[in-house]
């Protein structure tokens, strides 16, 4: 098969690793990838977004998959832009339906449809600029802290949880007449506070049938201690070491089941993965938001863990025949550790020149925010590089990676030396 992963990040050059192991994976591309990527497939400089410039690609190169990496192409309906071309039908496209990508394009969407289908999750109310003094008098309805959540995609950053009531009504007021997350904010969801410990969980459906992946628990604060500004994740560990069968039971029943069920009761198109993060409260788990894509960088950690051939699962996905595929997973233990630019996740320079790469012995480097540039690997983003590695527990996984990010170098390099400090 001739396969193309969109996407750039991290997730993709894991996906592009996974991908790669497989037997029916011949001709491997990646639109536009990193210089990660461009060591192990083709980088294509395509838009995610420019749906005609990515058909042209697909017919001229004859490519039989798309997976789809980040969630903006999948809000936008790339799959239906798919499906509803007689020359690009029959090309398989993981990823839900523009209905289905609601869940994670629109905050209320998916508050509605947990309610709708008895999900478990925290009571909310909904608000716009019109009804904004009702979303204040709301606020004085809770207990601190407030949760504040920008409708729409925020690139991760359009939730806010403040422990001053003045406070909150403040920002409801910034990210409502100011703008302050732009469209995404467009409407707001203030929901109660829920106090516990977080997971992800990641589900694999071809619309009926599931198949549930390793769990991971993402470290998304840039401080030790889960202090200082949100990231798009700074590390990830699997499996989650309190996610016991007792609990994973619960999720199964209480919260994995009645989504695709809910999705088959409403008729939505969903060939693709679910990312659902999960709080446990005492015992009990709630949902705290859905992703209708794999998370990052919790893929660096879930993707090596699965033993089977990623290709043939993801072709039963297309068929909705995931119920004829068996999934095996490794029982080692994974965690990755981002290396990060100086200044992130506010302020930072890019084109820093990373050295000891060759270095790096016994742990998978996955490129995130790179770029090539005379012969040498340059930093471009935020999030750098993933270094995952693998152990019979976290801890030793933890140490190998640790070790190897000593070889590594880059101008203000900068990463979390905690992970797990809330696991032991």
């Amino acid at each position: 098969m001739n396969i193309l992963i969109l996407g750039a990040g991290g997730r993709e050059h894991a996906f592009a690793h996974k991908i790669l192991e497989s037997k029916h994976c011949q001709k491997l591309y990646v639109a536009p990838g990193n210089a990660g990527t461009a060591q192990i497939a083709e980088n294509i400089d395509l838009k995610v977004t420019d749906f005609e410039a990515i058909k042209a690609f697909v017919l001229k190169e004859n490519i039989n998959m798309v997976v789809v990496g980040p969630e903006d192409p999948l809000v936008l309906g790339i799959y239906d832009f798919f499906t509803e071309d007689p020359q690009l039908k029959d090309v398989a496209l993981i990823g839900p339906s523009e209905r289905g990508a609601l869940l994670e394009g629109s905050k209320e969407r998916a508050k509605e449809f947990m309610y709708l289908h008895n999900i478990p999750t925290a009571a909310y109310e909904c608000f716009t600029a019109k009804s904004l003094n009702a979303g204040k008098a709301f606020l004085e309805s809770l207990k601190p802290p407030y949760v504040l959540k920008a409708d729409g995609l925020a690139g991760g950053k359009g939730v806010l949880i403040i422990d001053d009531l003045t406070e909150a009504q403040e920002e409801l007021g910034h990210m409502l007449l100011d703008k302050k997350f732009g469209d995404a904010g467009r409407k707001v969801v203030i929901e109660e506070f829920l106090d516990g410990i977080e997971l992800s969980v990641f589900v694999l459906t071809d619309g009926k049938n599931y198949k549930i992946l390793p769990t991971a628990k993402d470290y998304k604060r840039i401080g030790e201690g889960n202090t200082g500004l949100n990231t798009g994740g700074m590390g990830a560990i699997s499996p989650v070491p309190f996610a016991d069968k007792e609990l994973m039971d619960k999720i199964e029943e209480r919260i994995v089941k009645p989504t695709i069920k809910g999705l088959q009761k409403e008729e939505i198109d969903y060939k693709g993965f679910v990312f659902i993060g999960i709080i446990k409260v005492g015992n009990e788990p709630y949902v705290i938001e859905y992703n209708v894509r794999m998370g990052d960088p919790e893929t660096e950690v879930v993707l090596p863990r699965i033993k089977s051939d990623f290709v043939e699962l993801l072709v039963k996905v297309s068929q909705q025949k995931l119920n004829k595929a068996t999934l095996e997973i490794d029982d080692q233990s994974a965690v990755t550790v981002m290396l990060t630019s100086g200044g992130y996740p506010e302020d930072y320079e890019k084109g820093k020149e990373i050295t000891g790469i060759d270095a790096v012995d016994g742990s998978i480097i996955f490129h995130a925010g790179t770029a090539e540039k005379d012969g040498k690997i340059i930093t471009n983003g935020g999030r750098v590089i993933a270094v995952t590695s693998m152990g019979k527990d976290y801890k030793e996984a933890l140490k190998k990676s640790y070790q190897n990010i000593e070889k590594l170098h880059f101008d203000k390099m900068y990463y979390r030396k905690d992970l797990g400090f809330d696991l032991s």
